[in-house]
Parts: structure tokens; C-alpha cells; sequence
């Protein structure tokens, strides 16, 4: 038997209000790495949520932050049906622009391995 899934990235999948990042913030799990710190709390959904924050003090840049935006929101939404359900905030740290994409698709991908069902 096949199951196919949806591997679209609804507003359902997202954190939104700034309620839902302090509750993430204040109780969450922390988890330092190279390039980004993740936040995480279990939720009472069926599914994860994500959360990005990227400052400009990673890049003044625009087009360098809404790059590693996609390349993160991407990762998830591949991997969401084998996450655990949990709401992460990832924290973009500077060293991030050290690395090409590919290496950071990677990275990102080795990363949500860890948090899988």
C-alpha cells in the first residue's frame, strides 16, 4: 500500500503571532549548532510548526535573507511528515553566509533527522 503525501507549506504549518513565538521562547527546548540555534516545545496539533528568524545583523542584505528563508522553509516542508510534532523557531546565526546552498540544504536536512518520529 502507498500512502502519498502533501508536501505543501500552509499557514496552518507556520508560526504566526507573536503569542505563539514567546510560548515557544519561554518553555522551549534550546539546541545550539554552527549555524543556527533551534527552539522547540511540543504543540497540541497533529503536525509541526515552523518559525524563522533572521535579523539583519546576518545580512543587510534582502535577497541573502529571503534566500535562506526559502532554503529553510524548504527543508521542512520536505521532511514535515516524518517530524515529530513539535513547534520549532530556527534562530539564523552570521555564520550561516559561510556556506553555499547546497551546503546548507544539507546541514538543514542532517538537522531535521534528529527531531524525526
Amino acid at each position: 500500500m502507498n500512502i502519498y503525501y502533501r508536501y505543501n507549506f500552509k499557514k496552518n504549518l507556520r508560526l504566526l503571532t507573536t503569542t505563539d513565538f514567546k510560548k515557544v521562547f519561554n518553555i522551549s527546548k534550546k539546541n545550539h549548532h554552527s549555524i543556527v540555534i533551534i527552539f522547540n516545545i511540543k504543540n497540541q496539533f497533529n503536525y509541526p510548526r515552523l518559525g524563522i528568524i533572521i535579523s539583519k545583523k546576518v545580512s543587510k542584505l534582502s535577497y541573502q535573507r529571503n534566500l535562506i528563508k526559502r532554503l529553510v522553509r524548504e527543508s521542512f516542508r520536505l521532511s514535515q511528515h516524518h517530524l515529530k510534532k513539535l513547534d520549532f523557531i530556527i534562530l539564523i546565526k552570521p555564520n550561516i553566509l559561510k556556506l553555499n546552498r547546497l551546503e546548507i540544504k544539507n546541514f538543514l536536512n542532517n538537522l531535521w533527522i534528529k527531531y524525526y518520529l
